[in-house]
């Protein structure tokens, strides 16, 4: 079994972000990036597998920026294999765009399973793992939480609102899109990742990054401040009284 966790470099979003002079992107040089919180999740359970089963993963993320740090880390959680998408990332990928190189990348690898974060912290949509399954006509589940190796299919639990989930089976190979791992991400120590980067070797296969893209973004902007906070300053008698009053200037008591 061999599965393929690609991981997408991500804002911190603890961190100040800045705008490019471009306006149509964050300052990509000036940001702090790291794994994607979701696809940190997907690595884990594909970790987990790997354990339960004896599969094969393979880490793919694209060249620049952070990536050989974020691929380093992945491989000195446990991960087997490590490559970086070689292709023009320079202009903001969408995920049209994203899902192409990736399917060039997988359809390469003999994979028999991807397991992608469910979406990212720079869009919410959640589409790169059913775009990539459309363009490499494989079957596709999102919003899992647990993904458990049949033979020749995949037992997966589907999280729903209202607290109810769904467990589906799915044929293989498939792109499976992980909302949460069954266990918390594991860590690396940073004597593990240098010890990683010492021992372990990067691979670089060069991808299709070109093509029509699906989302053209036209600027990007910081919001504006609609409100400002106020402090009240005095004794707790004398703050409720203010909060009293204020509530009562705007029709909120009675």
């Amino acid at each position: 079994m061999h599965i393929v966790v690609p991981l997408r470099q991500s804002p911190d979003l603890v961190e100040e972000l800045q705008i490019n002079a471009e306006a149509t992107d964050i300052d990509r040089q000036a940001a702090k990036l790291g794994i994607s919180e979701w696809d940190e999740q997907a690595l884990e359970e594909a970790l987990c597998l790997k354990d339960g089963s004896g599969a094969k993963v393979t880490v793919v993320t694209a060249e620049g920026g952070q990536a050989e740090e974020l691929l380093f880390t992945a491989l000195a959680k446990g991960a087997d294999r490590a490559l970086k998408l070689a292709g023009d990332f320079s202009a903001p990928m969408d995920n049209h765009r994203l899902a192409r190189a990736l399917a060039d990348a997988i359809g390469r690898l003999g994979a028999n399973l991807v397991l992608t974060g469910v979406q990212s912290v720079e869009d919410l949509d959640g589409q790169v793992a059913v775009l990539l399954a459309a363009m490499l006509g494989w079957p596709h589940v999102s919003v899992v939480t647990r993904v458990e190796l049949a033979g020749e299919t995949a037992q997966v639990k589907q999280e729903h609102s209202g607290g109810v989930s769904a467990e589906l089976e799915v044929r293989l190979p498939a792109v499976i899109g992980v909302q949460a791992a069954r266990r918390t991400p594991r860590y690396a120590p940073v004597s593990k990742v240098r010890q990683a980067q010492k021992s372990a070797k990067l691979e670089r296969l060069a991808v299709a990054t070109d093509g029509r893209s699906g989302l053209r973004v036209r600027r990007v902007f910081k919001p504006e401040a609609a409100a400002q906070a106020e402090m009240i300053q005095g004794t707790p008698e004398e703050i409720a009284a203010k909060l009293v009053a204020i509530l009562s200037e705007r029709g909120l008591s009675r």
